[in-house]
């Protein structure tokens, strides 16, 4: 995909499962385990909850890096670009405020695919004025465990709640996304159309890349 590929008419994101059921899912993809949490306990933590959202594992047990082979579309599995190897950096920017808890819930979810080919730069304080969160990196990716039809050809997401901060205090220019490879450059052939981790710079522009976001983000209290 580059900048000026045309979008096609999209139904939206698919609906995200009950939190008992993503519960579930995590389990079954190892995220839990990777995440040194007992299976048990965040089933009978989240049958507690009455809330729905995106049920998310905290990126300090779960980092971008473990998350990203477990993306799947089709028989491809996920991968982060080669030149990203610093990807488990990109940490919540300034004025975030993410549970201290393992487990947390983003509420309305949304892709933003109405602010598909504005920068960053610009939308931020477009989400801003609209209430609403910039999610994560590691959000963002949950996201595509769970339905992985929400990382749909010309209707992919930045997530620019995470940013790499530099020695001097200033952020790099790169922002996270999650779109689908074209098996083109550095990527290989072999992954076509599998999920790609990947980076946009700050002030550029592409349409087929909308802004990931939630309005809230609710701690799940795991029992001692």
């Amino acid at each position: 995909m580059t900048a000026t590929t045309p979008r096609t008419e999209s139904v939206g994101p698919p609906t995200l499962p009950p939190l008992a059921a993503q519960a579930e899912r995590l389990a079954t993809l190892g995220v839990l385990e990777l995440a040194g949490l007992d299976a048990a306990r965040v089933r009978d933590a989240v049958a507690t909850v009455d809330l729905p959202g995106l049920l998310v594992v905290d990126r300090a047990l779960a980092p971008a890096s473990a998350l990203a082979p477990l993306l799947r579309l089709g028989d491809r599995p996920g991968f982060v670009v080669e030149d990203m190897t610093d990807v488990d950096a990109f940490a919540p920017t300034e004025g975030l405020d993410v549970p201290d808890s393992p487990v947390y819930v983003v509420t309305a979810p949304d892709r933003g695919d109405d602010l598909g080919n504005w920068s960053p730069e610009e939308a931020l304080p477009e989400l801003a004025a609209r209430g609403r969160s910039p999610m994560l990196l590691t959000e963002g990716m949950h996201w595509a465990l769970q339905v992985p039809e929400v990382v749909e050809r010309s209707f992919c997401y930045m997530t620019i709640g995470s940013r790499l901060r530099r020695a001097n205090g200033t952020y790099d220019a790169r922002t996270p996304a999650v779109w689908i490879s074209l098996g083109t450059g550095r990527d290989g052939r072999e992954r076509r159309g599998a999920p790609k981790v990947g980076w946009c710079w700050w002030r550029n522009r592409h349409t087929w890349l909308g802004f990931a976001s939630g309005v809230d983000r609710v701690a799940v209290p795991l029992d001692a």
